[in-house]
């Protein structure tokens, strides 16, 4: 029997995800002979088994929490991921049996081509919150697009805002929110960003990363207060078919 091509999402935990079923049905309609599989790894030096045990590994989507500390494991990063700080795409070339690991940041191009249909005239502003690989992206594409982000974490860090920074000003000021943290995701639909959602009106645009719920509780509250919102379904989609062409040029 022929060996297939094998693809993956690197990440620790995974659960529930998206790029499992999407490229497994992707494959399947398109007749391509390939499979998919999760690496759930509690160490990203684990990467290095990984790579042993799947010779026939042609590329793989990095999640939480290894898309800043895959950074020094990989032999070429393209210029934009360096840009960005985090990878999210792999491409992997087998050069005399050695893998030859390329890093990419597929995310950029989904969250921009998803957010671009939503902007209006006055969103000027951003805030994000987190600060992990995702987030990130987000600030990198938001800066690309001419509209100013403020990071904001729950640590005190020079230059980023604290949750109890954010007044009344910052919520005119930013009429955009972008939610790059986790809370939210299924199962733990009961939590969300710690925002001062009563200031949120049907100017503000909320965008969270999280696409599982499809509404999330940071989403839900938003809409009932007026505002515009979008989940990371889209953006996952355009990220991953963007990664599709990478593993295949």
């Amino acid at each position: 029997m022929t060996p297939i091509d094998t693809y993956g999402l690197l990440g620790y935990p995974l659960g529930h995800s998206f790029s499992r079923p999407f490229f497994t049905e992707k494959f399947a309609k398109e007749g391509i002979p390939a499979e998919y599989l999760n690496f759930e790894i509690p160490d990203i030096n684990l990467l290095t088994d990984v790579l042993l045990e799947h010779p026939n590994l042609r590329g793989f989507n990095v999640t939480i929490p290894y898309k800043e500390a895959i950074l020094p494991l990989l032999d070429h990063i393209s210029p934009e991921a360096q840009k960005v700080g985090a990878v999210n795409t792999v491409r992997v070339e087998w050069v005399g049996g050695n893998p030859i690991l390329t890093g990419y940041n597929t995310d950029v191009v989904g969250f921009e081509q998803s957010l671009l249909p939503c902007l209006r005239a006055h969103h000027r502003e951003a805030l994000v919150l987190g600060t992990g690989g995702a987030a990130k992206a987000v600030m990198y594409v938001l800066k690309k697009m001419g509209i100013a982000p403020h990071q904001v974490s729950r640590k005190a860090q020079p230059g980023i805002l604290t949750y109890d920074h954010i007044t009344p000003d910052w919520m005119e000021r930013c009429q955009i929110v972008v939610n790059c943290t986790p809370l939210g995701t299924t199962p733990n639909v009961d939590t969300c960003p710690d925002i001062p959602y009563e200031l949120v009106n049907e100017k503000h645009l909320l965008y969270d990363l999280v696409y599982n719920p499809a509404e999330t509780l940071f989403l839900h509250i938003g809409k009932k207060q007026g505002a515009a919102t979008k989940n990371g379904a889209e953006m996952l989609r355009l990220q991953a078919l963007a990664a599709w062409k990478i593993w295949t040029k």
